[in-house]
């Protein structure tokens, strides 16, 4: 059984980062307990950690300790080697190595970084590692500066340099392949791997090579004048303003670091007026060169702009500034989750990682832990993308939100709002989304809205609503975007970072209704707790359902939890368990745990029952022995909105649970509530578990 692969880099800047996220990323759908381990890092400054081992083991919250992630300094992995001691270092490592195996179910190693000795060397290690480890490897190859025939050569050759040494190579990742070779090296590589070696092709993708402001301002060591909350500008390009304003103007390209002298107020105010014109390209930063800083006039200026970008002011000359900046190689760093979540879809997009998983992952794990639901969720939307429409263009985070689930294709969107307000707010945000790729509606001069205004007049027009004002309520976005997924032209919709529940809501209840025996319509929050994903209901809808409808909401999160994967066992709650209370509240769970039992007898449901029963299989077995839900329930059911709102944003405020909801259930086509204080990261995976219940 596989429980370990080694990611094996042959030159420096391979980018085996991508892969590394990627993999992690992938596995952590699939198993609770991954160990990260590098057997040779670089030299760190005294009381420093290694950037990549903290990003990789910050962005997955892996449990492993740092001390633990290596074993040696590259220098003390040199000192062995020169003392003949090659052998203990080997030692060492294994040892380090199968402590890590025998606490985890699965661990990627990956390589040295190619900064030291030599290539040949280099690859000698890393070989030497793999092989005593007994871990297949995957190998990266950059096609940075190659031609077709280099890259082909250079993979056969690493290929065979491994498999003549008896070590497994598991797949080839081409990496940073330039547009114009990927055609024929995928055809090529093909043709040289046809068995079970995977083969992937990576093409080139400035958004990841290219460095942020932060990296270029770290890297020269200069003073930051200006813009300190926009140094994760991405710098495509460079380009010295030592002409005229009007030639260097046509010097600017997208995401251009200017560098020039620091007495040149007309180009420092020319590029900091490019940057707000809709006619040019955005300026990702300034460097000022020579020792000097802005002039006062200039400095008031810049000061009462509404946008500034990253200006820093360096000593050395223009000429050795230009070079040292194009000198900076970016790294992917745990700051920069832009570039990290980016290096993962770009894994997921370009890796065939159903067929890598059957091949490395060989084993299963109870249970279901939150990175593998929100893994589970990814995968499962984009298996069938649907379209979805967010009715709230004029918020920052659903444009944000929005790149996200294109970039990473989890959906198709509609965005309601105006075009060119839309277009506006893109790029003051820097939001790397191509408008080509989405639907930017204004509903007042939508070709939909006379068919949308007569088709609400109809179906609402017993309940006194006119022609006028259903032309009135169509302009409303919600109303829009809802009669949108009543007719088809969206599947589904997400709303309400700016807008109340009820109106969001309301448009649904007047004219998508209910499904066919449902008579309410409730709420789920699925809890990403830290060792589990837990269901609950209703925490944003009813405030004090009866038994009946009670009921109705246990049975509806019931069938959520299936649709999502999550076994259900279901807990009504209330401040008492079993026959030990009374009270007319205690007599409404009771009843509802009979209609439940009446109406779905194939459910496991428990109640009345307290919280601590339901989930601690101490309390459990004490309170409740012999109860099949007790201890382990994974749908709780509240018994009304005050206690179960309070409940749901305690434990998502004191144990950092990630809270994926409110999602409805029970109307005939999916539309889910945010709340306003939503995050970016509640839009996207809103939108996601919409997209599933779509599929439905």
């Amino acid at each position: 059984m596989i429980k370990s692969v080694f990611i094996a880099g042959t030159e420096p800047f391979s980018g085996k980062s991508v892969v590394s996220l990627g993999l992690v990323n992938m596995l952590a759908g699939k198993t609770r307990n991954i160990a990260y381990f590098k057997p040779i890092i670089r030299e760190q400054a005294e009381g420093q950690q290694d950037e990549h081992i903290t990003m990789i083991l910050k962005t997955f919250e892996l449990s492993i300790d740092y001390e633990d992630t290596y074993a040696f300094s590259w220098q003390e992995a040199i000192n062995k080697t020169e003392a003949e001691s090659q052998g203990d270092m080997i030692d060492t490592i294994i040892r380090r190595f199968k402590k890590i195996e025998d606490r985890y179910d699965f661990t990627i190693i990956e390589g040295t970084d190619y900064r030291g000795e030599g290539l040949a060397f280099e690859f000698d290690i890393n070989a030497l590692i793999a092989k005593n480890l007994g871990s297949p490897v995957i190998v990266v190859i950059s096609g940075e500066n190659k031609t077709t025939t280099q890259l082909v050569n250079a993979v056969l050759t690493a290929v065979h340099n491994f498999e003549v040494r008896e070590i497994q190579v598991l797949a080839i990742i081409a990496n940073k392949i330039a547009a114009d070779q990927v055609a024929d090296v995928k055809e090529l590589l093909a043709r040289q791997f046809p068995g079970n070696t995977i083969v992937a092709v990576i093409p080139a993708d400035k958004n990841l090579q290219s460095p942020t402001m932060k990296e270029i301002y770290e890297k020269i060591s200069g003073k930051l004048l200006f813009g300190a909350d926009l140094l994760d500008n991405q710098v495509d390009h460079f380009v010295t303003g030592a002409m005229q304003v009007p030639n260097f103007l046509n010097y600017l390209k997208e995401n251009v670091l200017i560098v020039t002298p620091g007495d040149r107020g007309d180009i420092i105010i020319a590029a900091l007026q490019a940057n707000l014109s809709t006619r040019y390209p955005k300026v990702a930063g300034i460097v000022l060169t020579a020792g000097y800083e802005p002039e006062e006039p200039i400095s008031r200026l810049i000061e009462g702009l509404q946008t500034v970008v990253p200006v820093i002011a360096v000593q050395s000359g223009t000429f050795q500034t230009s070079n040292e900046v194009g000198a900076i190689r970016s790294r992917i760093t745990f700051d920069n989750g832009k570039k990290i979540q980016l290096a993962i879809d770009t894994f997921n997009k370009y890796v065939d990682t159903r067929a890598l998983a059957e091949r490395i992952v060989t084993f299963t794990t109870s249970g279901i832990t939150p990175r593998m639901f929100q893994y589970q969720l990814a995968m499962r939307a984009k298996a069938s993308r649907k379209h979805i429409v967010l009715p709230e263009g004029d918020d920052d985070r659903i444009l944000k939100a929005a790149a996200r689930l294109i970039n990473q294709e989890m959906v198709y969107l509609t965005i309601l709002g105006n075009p060119d307000t839309i277009a506006a707010s893109i790029k003051r945000l820097g939001i790397n989304l191509d408008l080509s790729t989405i639907n930017i509606v204004d509903p007042v001069h939508s070709v939909y809205y006379e068919d949308y205004v007569n088709t609400l007049y109809e179906l609402r027009k017993t309940k006194n609503v006119t022609k006028e004002m259903a032309r009135d309520l169509m302009t409303d976005v919600s109303y829009f975007g809802t009669m949108m997924v009543y007719k088809g032209d969206a599947d589904g919709m997400v709303s309400g970072a700016l807008h109340t529940t009820q109106h969001t809501i309301r448009p649904a209840l007047q004219f998508i209704k209910t499904k066919p025996g449902i008579s309410l319509v409730s709420s789920v929050f699925f809890m990403c707790l830290p060792d589990r994903v837990s269901v609950f209901g209703d925490c944003a809808v009813n405030p004090d359902p009866t038994a009946s409808q009670l009921a109705d909401i246990a049975i509806s999160s019931a069938e959520s939890s299936q649709r999502f994967g999550i076994e259900p066992r279901i807990a009504l709650l209330s401040y008492s368990s079993g026959n030990s209370g009374e009270g007319e509240d205690v007599e409404k769970v009771r009843e509802a745990r009979r209609i439940v039992k009446e109406r779905r007898p194939d459910l496991k449901v428990e109640g009345p029952i307290q919280y601590d029963a339901a989930v601690d299989p101490a309390v459990g077995k004490s309170k409740m022995p012999g109860s099949e839900v007790a201890g382990q329930a994974s749908v709780l059911i509240f018994p009304d909105l005050n206690t179960g709102n309070n409940t749901y944003k305690a434990v998502q405020r004191e144990t950092g649970a990630l809270a994926i909801g409110p999602i409805l259930q029970g109307l005939n086509k999916p539309v889910n509530d945010l709340s306003r204080g939503c995050t970016l990261d509640d839009i996207f995976n809103t939108v996601i578990v919409t997209a599933i219940q779509c599929q439905q």
